[in-house]
């Protein structure tokens, strides 16, 4: 057979031919990676949107708030012991009258104030149970101390009279005579109510003072003043 030598050209041609009819492998796409889940509870973020990669960042501290103002105690509840009176024993200071720290005061101290205690201020109080008017005076008390030249119990006599009476279980009981009353305020002991009249030796004389008006008037300084002889009605004075 014979045998025939391509040119440059032929073979060339020959080449393409031979290319041209081999089969073309196709390579697969390489699938898209898909982006790493985020750590922690974050929300992964909406298609088509991407960020940096990093650490999630922290949620901001929640601010706690100021403490308000404490509650306000409601009206009329104490929250500490009533102060003491004022003066020796109770008894308002000579200079300081108008300052006994009780609402009650206004109507008359100290006794004003232990009806409030005893009766809520009913000086007609007589509930049955023996004991009778403001200072709910026991019946053998009041018939003792002079109370029938006023009224046959103390719940018929006026408010004056039974101050006039409980002045006189004053001077010999002394306070005791109204114990968790007169406790209430800061009284205590004996005392007499100065009268008309009065001078300290010629009280000390009649309640036996040890001492004489000079052991009464240091028992009651605060409350006589820097002048031993200016004694004024009204004035209690201790017993001592």
């Amino acid at each position: 057979m014979p045998t025939f030598r391509l040119g440059p050209v032929s073979a060339l041609a020959a080449a393409l031919l031979a290319l041209s009819a081999a089969p073309v492998a196709h390579a697969a796409p390489a699938p898209a990676a898909r982006p790493a889940a985020p750590a922690g509870p974050e929300a992964a973020p909406a298609p088509g949107l991407t960020r940096a990669p990093g650490p999630v960042p922290a949620p901001a501290p929640r601010s706690t708030p100021a403490p308000g103002p404490a509650a306000a105690v409601p009206a009329g509840r104490p929250v500490t012991a009533p102060p003491p009176a004022p003066g020796a024993h109770g008894h308002p200071h000579y200079d300081e009258v108008e300052t006994v720290p009780y609402a009650c005061a206004a109507e008359g101290w100290p006794w004003s104030c232990v009806a409030s205690c005893e009766s809520s201020g009913r000086w007609d109080l007589n509930t049955g149970n023996g004991f009778y008017g403001g200072l709910q005076f026991r019946q053998s008390t009041w018939e003792q101390y002079g109370g029938l030249g006023h009224a046959k119990r103390a719940d018929l006599a006026t408010k004056e009279q039974q101050i006039t009476v409980a002045q006189e279980v004053l001077r010999w009981q002394g306070w005791g005579a109204w114990p968790e009353c007169s406790k209430k305020y800061g009284l205590s002991g004996r005392a007499h109510t100065v009268q008309p009249g009065d001078t300290l030796s010629a009280v000390a004389r009649r309640f036996s003072v040890k001492g004489g008006w000079e052991a009464l008037y240091a028992a009651n300084k605060a409350v006589v003043g820097p002048d031993p002889g200016k004694i004024k009605p009204g004035m209690l004075l201790t017993l001592p």
